[in-house]
């Protein structure tokens, strides 16, 4: 069983060590822990580095609510490569930044996650909800680590999210993502639905916010 009792006070880049693979909430609650900022200059992929260049980090932002979406990834690139992915979460944080996260199927690096990042996101009706993407959280398990987990880089970058489906019925169709960093590199996620409701674990109260889809 995992424990939320204590993640009322976990920031973006704390949490305790878990395996993605080994529950739904559990790897969610990893892919949360990841979405931190980070001011070293590289993210390594599996084989080799894509260099970064990093906003300032962002202090003492805390994830009030986590949804995990169940399905597959129809299409999901990374700088041009082709990835599995293990699963897709919503992070909402209390300073209104919002994370689709990815947990990429990567038989060498369990800590490999890559995330679209941004704010102000907005519904146009209950069935839909939009994302400006301003950045890439770029992780893998040779980022440094805190609380034995790697924080990830941020990649400043352009882009949009967009999410259908029902949120008060908590039933999400697909999640669709395309983004391009500042060095000319694409980030294209298209998730799919298998139709199972979306599991919303709220960690903390918060302030209303647009850029939470299930409030």
């Amino acid at each position: 069983m995992v424990m939320l009792r204590n993640l009322s006070v976990v920031p973006w880049h704390v949490s305790s060590p878990m395996r993605l693979c080994r529950s739904p909430l559990a790897a969610a609650l990893a892919l949360a822990a990841t979405l931190a900022a980070s001011a070293s200059p590289c993210f390594a992929e599996t084989s080799k580095p894509i260099p970064v260049n990093n906003p300032p980090a962002q202090q003492n932002a805390y994830i009030d609510l986590l949804a995990l979406m169940s399905g597959h990834c129809k299409t999901f690139k990374v700088a041009g490569r082709t990835f599995a992915c293990k699963t897709v979460a919503y992070a909402h944080g209390d300073k209104g930044r919002v994370n689709f996260a990815v947990a990429v199927d990567d038989p060498s690096d369990d800590s490999h996650v890559v995330s679209f990042s941004g704010e102000n996101g907005k519904r146009a009706d209950d069935n839909s909800y939009e994302l400006p993407i301003d950045r890439m959280l770029l992780n893998s398990k040779h980022r440094p680590k805190v609380d034995g987990l790697p924080v990830p880089a941020e990649q400043i970058s352009t882009g949009l999210c967009r999410q259908t489906g029902n949120f008060a019925a908590r039933k999400v169709n697909d999640v669709t993502c395309s983004a391009t960093d500042n060095e000319g590199r694409r980030y294209e996620l298209l998730f799919v639905s298998d139709g199972t409701p979306v599991s919303v674990r709220r960690i903390r109260q918060s302030s209303p916010s647009i850029q939470d889809p299930f409030k």
